[in-house]
């Protein structure tokens, strides 16, 4: 029996949430679980580059993600549901193993969207990632 269902999207990548969010909100009703949506807005990974950004870059991401998670959440899941709004920031595998732990999930939900073979190369897959450290069962939607 699935209780929490976490899925992580990408609200820059339309793609993520139009294939993960209807798989999540099915199983959710489903299985009468919790559902949490998750945003990670990725780390800049380089003091260098951060040095490059504006003092508040960080603040003002955040803000402008959570405001884009708010609009797709309001518009693709059913406000019986509950879902409960999640935006963090930093390397996005390890912040979804963070949330899996303290949303207490049982089902990750996330798509995989085929990138380009050299962004493949270099950074390889957030899903793939996940998969391979994740505590739980993750549900790969593959576009």
């Amino acid at each position: 029996m699935t209780n929490s269902i976490l899925v992580a999207i990408d609200v820059t990548a339309k793609e993520s949430w139009q294939l993960a969010l209807p798989e999540a909100v099915k199983l959710a009703r489903l299985n009468e679980a919790a559902l949490h949506v998750l945003y990670v807005e990725p780390d800049t990974g380089s003091p260098l580059v951060a040095g490059f950004l504006p003092k508040d870059f960080a603040k003002t991401a955040l803000a402008k993600a959570n405001k884009e998670l708010m609009t797709i959440a309001n518009d693709q899941i059913p406000s019986d549901l509950g879902a409960k709004l999640h935006v963090r920031h930093g390397t996005v595998h390890r912040e979804i193993i963070a949330a899996i732990k303290e949303v207490n999930a049982d089902l990750v939900i996330m798509a995989s969207l085929a990138p380009d073979r050299v962004r493949e190369f270099l950074i390889g897959s957030q899903a793939d990632r996940v998969v391979r450290r994740s505590p739980v069962s993750v549900l790969v939607v593959r576009g």
